[in-house]
């Protein structure tokens, strides 16, 4: 039996939250997790049961996923190297056979079965599937040392069908998207899931683009956790990466963030999964809980700026 303080505190929440609701619902919503969240089955679940929620009252959730550690893992396993350039993987055959069984194999099953648990009619799908991502294979590119860098079966994405995706949320379904493609011949190709996710929310003109990391959000000192920036614009963004601050991982997250800014996502949020209900709380309260980049600080309401800050 719950005491009177206990469904005060219940009414409170759902009268804050109803104004988002109101704000939101019929909205995309375009969610990226990580794969380091689908090594622990409590964070796991505790991520999808937050997506779902959205799904719930009205907001149309796209979640794409990926599945870098695991693939890192199996790698291992089978006596692999993995190599990164510029925090992007280099994938050969063997690393690209590797992917493939943890993307659609491993990862974007359990989620749809734990969305199953949870009543939330998911729908897994990759970019393979009806050419949702056409894409074609990256040419060697120069690296740092002026050396030529091959990422071997990499792609680089040059449409998405969005139509495909709408029509799944139009019935009502909640798409879980892997990030493999394959070009015109059908070769599999490997993408990094940022830059899908980039990509997808664009052509959904997603009210929203989540990204969900191990990361708090974006640091001016990746030493200091405690320098968390809590809003930033594109050109300040690009002053971080022009200084070398962000690096590994977060270098293709702010290539991402700028695209989807640059095709038209008015709000990219990064937040941590490791901190409890991190998306309900960036979705339904003005306070965020990592960082908000968007086009031009000026865009932002007092609120916001007083809310993040």
């Amino acid at each position: 039996m719950t005491s009177k303080r206990e469904r005060a505190i219940v009414v409170s929440a759902l009268k804050h939250a109803a104004p988002y609701i109101r704000l939101y619902k019929g909205k995309v919503f375009v969610i990226k997790v990580g794969g380091e969240v689908f090594a622990d089955p409590e964070l796991a679940s505790a991520l999808i049961e937050q997506v779902g929620i959205l799904h719930q009252v009205g907001i149309r959730a796209v979640l794409i996923h990926g599945g870098g550690p695991q693939s890192t893992q199996l790698a291992s396993d089978l006596g692999l190297d993995t190599q990164f350039v510029d925090g992007r993987r280099v994938t050969d055959s063997e690393s690209l056979n590797v992917a493939t069984m943890i993307l659609n194999g491993q990862i974007n099953t359990r989620i749809l079965a734990a969305c199953r648990d949870l009543q939330i009619p998911a729908v897994g799908i990759s970019g393979v599937d009806a050419g949702l991502i056409r894409a074609h294979k990256r040419p060697p590119v120069e690296g740092k040392d002026g050396e030529s860098v091959d990422y071997g079966f990499v792609g680089d994405i040059d449409s998405v069908e969005a139509d495909i995706l709408q029509k799944q949320l139009d019935n009502g379904l909640m798409p879980v998207v892997s990030p493999l493609s394959c070009d015109e011949s059908g070769t599999l190709l490997n993408i990094n899931a940022d830059t899908v996710a980039a990509a997808i929310a664009a052509e959904l003109d997603a009210e929203k683009l989540i990204l969900v990391t191990g990361a708090t959000g974006i640091l001016e000192d990746v030493n200091d956790p405690g320098s968390l920036i809590s809003y930033i614009d594109r050109k300040h963004l690009k002053e971080l990466k022009d200084k070398g601050i962000l690096a590994d991982g977060m270098l293709p997250k702010a290539a991402a963030i700028d695209a989807a800014i640059k095709d038209g996502v008015s709000r990219v949020h990064v937040i941590s999964y490791k901190l409890a209900d991190s998306i309900l709380l960036e979705v339904f309260t003005n306070e965020g809980t990592g960082t908000l980049v968007v086009d031009d600080i000026a865009a932002l309401t007092p609120e916001e700026q007083a809310a993040e800050s």
